[in-house]
């Protein structure tokens, strides 16, 4: 994980006034895209010299010295009529950033409002009431509903209940629109395990708030809450008074989702940043009810079973991409409030799309009304600075061994699942959680209590959390990003594993990357890059990560990495996405990696959707959808993902060529080929051997023109089947005799999973029997030979009996003369 360096926010004057609405209007265009302009989205200004250095990158993009234009017009991508031929004019109905980019049939409807008045109901569901109980859970570490305390809470009887943690303060005071500001006018009362508590028959939803806390040693400090369900827009950064009422529609979605997310079933994640995928006019966010129509229809045309937001948690720097979380409890004000992330998240699930949060619970930012020395001493993070703070990222690190910080974060998880529905939390820089030396030089850091490196409570939180949402969510998922060789992540809690579902596989994407970014002739030398993966797929639960972190800070967009000149990087982007889909594991693709996105990631504009203009980015495209579409409706190449019975190498060692050809099976069904050439090389009548004699069917190639862009030149002509031929190949008694076209993919289909697996065995059965046949036949001539060798001894025995009888015969009768 690397993260931007983060930058302080300012503080500013409490009480802002509120953006100024947009018109609203909904714009039909044809049946392939729709436009939608936000009610409330916020309008933040770019700099002007912002503003000219975007207007100068756009002009041109470079793909190995080939140019290719990006308009400044919207572009309308047409379903099944892409590529748009470049000398036909798209109609532009408005601004870039409100062109839909892809739709299926059917577009979604998007209301300008609400139309059932039960979305928003601003009342309490629960009591607020702290009881003792609550205070013990809290004190143990184990209340996993703060949100419902601790916080502003709602009355039944108007008015708001505030109670916030801080122990270590002399005085605690509430501040917001309602008494001016006054920290005199709304004092809160000590409570027991170190709460203040407090109600304001004044307040009301929707007013900004903060806490003065005064210090141990007298020190005035202004404070956002730390349990607040709703922000300011930054880079203010008072806290709102909201509820999380939402009356959902997912029912189906939720009663099925066990099943979505189980072991056996596919999981391919659309990862983005959703505040520069699109943008509205001016660069304006886009907010999350005006996203969701657009980002639905998007992910849902390309096959993707889930979307994983960064993290959508208040964060007051948005160059830090979210990594720096201030709000656990609240969504990012900049794209909206609570009710409407859940009109987003509910949209997804009413199209079948899972909803994956990004969330970090290993530190946060240093911000001056954050949770930095809340209450004037070292409250939620480490007082030594060996252990406090990351020296990467210049943050703070949790004090994980405290029961109070663990019940704020684990409360936070519960919370986002609960009221939120989200289907999965992704786990941020866990390596930086398990080592007390992660990045820190010797001397810099200290060992735990048996001398060892390993962080002892962050462990024991990880564990915690697992297990408290696998208990109290069956279905429900969790993601680690863990870079190291550390054992059992997504091993069970009670063996001794941490307990996540899956775990990043930074090793396959670091290899495969630099793989196809070498020239293909030396990548002979390279071939175990390709193949060294297989080696430890199944030592744990792996997702196979094209992640954000790869395609920033000078590393380059994907397509990019790719070698060679502009056709060449775009064949190498499909190999790789075809190598990607088919090879086991979950799979995740960053946003603008469907389509070749030539320009290196920015949080501060949306991707290039101008692109799409080209064929052989609108290709990329198709290629990303085909294969995405295949992995999730074909159980080959998704059922036994975390099981070794789901794949069989056919080719592996052919360095020279740096081919790898591969089978997926499920458990029932038929099976799928995958042959990979990753050379510019057209390697004629290949065989590759089969466990069986039938037929194989070839499904899709990855150098079709719908798919290359390119209509003008020939490709390699093959065969729409092959029949498996009884010639041996690659110790199997059958084979296919193939033509491998210079870096392609191909997939093809072959017979049923049960009848190769009987073949195999069979094959299996009489090669030992053969074996042990021809190691019997040696055997027994072995015993002949040992057999006559005896009797020659034997022979040879009796004639040196009789030569010694001889001898003393003769010996006898010399003696006697």
């Amino acid at each position: 994980m690397s993260k931007r360096p983060r930058q302080p926010s300012r503080e500013t004057k409490q009480g802002t006034a509120r953006a100024k609405p947009r018109a609203a209007a909904v714009l039909a265009s044809n049946a392939d895209s729709i436009l939608y302009l936000p009610d409330d989205a916020p309008v933040p200004k770019a700099r002007p010299e912002q503003a000219e250095a975007e207007a100068e990158a756009a002009v041109t993009v470079d793909v190995s010295g080939d140019e290719v234009a990006v308009q400044t017009e919207a572009i309308v991508y047409l379903g099944d009529d892409v590529p748009v031929p470049k000398d036909s004019p798209a109609e532009v109905l408005a601004a870039s950033a409100d062109a839909i980019l892809y739709l299926p049939d059917e577009v979604p409807e998007v209301p300008e409002a609400p139309a059932d008045p039960r979305l928003y109901l601003a009342r309490p569901t629960q009591d607020p009431s702290i009881s003792a109980d609550d205070l013990h859970y809290l004190a143990e570490g184990t209340h996993l509903r703060l949100y419902e305390k601790l916080g502003a809470q709602l009355l039944a009887e108007g008015g708001v209940q505030f109670a916030v943690w801080a122990p270590n303060a002399r005085h605690v005071s509430v501040i917001g629109e309602w008494n001016d500001w006054d920290p005199f006018r709304h004092p809160l009362a000590r409570g027991g395990g170190g709460l203040w508590i407090g109600r304001v028959a004044e307040a009301a939803v929707g007013m900004l708030y903060k806490y003065r806390v005064i210090g141990m040693r007298g020190e005035v400090l202004d404070k956002a809450d730390p349990c607040a369900l709703a922000t300011e827009l930054p880079p203010h950064t008072a806290s709102r008074i909201a509820d999380l009422e939402y009356a959902w529609r997912d029912d189906a979605w939720l009663r099925e989702r066990a099943a979505r997310q189980g072991r056996h079933a596919p999981i391919s994640v659309y990862e983005l940043h959703l505040g520069s995928w699109l943008r509205g006019p001016e660069g304006a966010w886009l907010g999350y009810r005006e996203i969701a129509a657009k980002l639905v229809a998007h992910v849902r045309a390309l096959g993707f079973t889930h979307v994983e937001f960064m993290p959508l948690t208040e964060h007051p720097f948005y160059g830090s991409w979210g990594y720096q979380t201030s709000g656990y409890f609240a969504p990012s004000a900049r794209y909206g409030g609570p009710q409407a992330l859940m009109y987003l998240i509910d949209e997804l699930h009413r199209a079948e799309i899972g909803v994956i949060l990004d969330w970090v619970p290993g530190h946060f930012p240093g911000d001056a009304h954050g949770l930095h020395r809340f209450d004037g001493t070292y409250l939620y993070e480490h007082r030594d600075p060996s252990r406090g703070v990351h020296p990467d990222w210049n943050t703070l690190i949790f004090n994980h061994g405290r029961h109070e910080v663990r019940a704020f974060l684990l409360s936070s998880a519960s919370m986002w699942i609960e009221r939120y529905h989200v289907d999965a939390i992704r786990v941020d820089a866990v390596a930086s959680m398990l080592y007390l030396d992660y990045s820190r030089q010797p001397g810099q850091w200290q060992p735990n209590a048996h001398g060892g490196r390993e962080n002892l409570e962050a462990v024991a939180f990880l564990r915690a959390l697992n297990q408290t949402i696998h208990a109290r969510h069956p279905g429900v998922i969790t993601i680690a990003e863990e870079s190291t060789a550390w054992p059992l992540v997504t091993g069970p809690v009670e063996r001794g594993g941490l307990g996540f579902d899956l775990k990043w596989d930074m090793g396959w994407m670091h290899d495969s990357l630099r793989y196809l970014g070498r020239d293909p002739v030396t990548r002979a030398q390279h071939h175990n890059e390709l193949t060294f993966r297989m080696w430890y797929a199944y030592n744990e639960r792996y997702m196979l990560p094209l992640s954000h972190d790869e395609v920033v800070h000078g590393k380059g967009s994907l397509i990019r990495k790719m070698y060679g000149d502009t056709p060449a990087k775009f064949a190498g982007l499909r190999l790789l996405l075809g190598y990607m889909f088919s090879t086991p594991g979950r799979k995740l693709l960053f946003m603008g990696g469907e389509f070749g996105q030539v320009r290196e990631w920015s949080h501060e504009r949306e991707l290039d959707w101008e692109l799409l203009r080209s064929p052989a980015h609108a290709g990329a495209l198709r290629w990303l959808r085909r294969v995405a579409q295949l992995y999730r409706a074909d159980p080959a190449l998704h059922e036994l993902d975390h099981d070794p019975a789901g794949f069989e190498w056919m080719v592996v060692d052919d360095r020279q060529r740096s081919l790898a050809v591969y089978m997926r099976l499920p458990s029932r069904g038929p099976v799928m080929l995958v042959a990979l050439n990753f050379t510019p090389v057209t390697w004629t009548e290949q065989r590759i051997g089969v466990p069986a004699e039938g037929r194989w069917t070839l499904i899709d190639r990855s150098d079709a023109a719908a798919y290359s862009g390119d209509e003008q030149t020939a490709i390699v002509s093959l065969a729409d089947s092959f029949e498996a031929e009884p010639e041996p190949a690659h110790d199997r008694p059958f084979s296919l005799r193939i033509t491998l076209p210079p870096l392609t993919c191909l997939l093809l289909r072959g017979p049923e999973a049960g009848e190769l697996r009987v073949a195999a065995e069979r094959h299996r059965a009489e090669r030992i029997a053969r074996e042990t046949a021809a190691a019997a036949e040696d055997l027994a001539r072995e015993a002949e030979a040992a057999e006559a060798t005896a009797e020659a001894a034997r022979e040879a025995a009796e004639a040196a009996a009789r030569v010694a009888r001889v001898a003393a015969a003769i010996a006898s009768e010399l003696a006697g003369e």
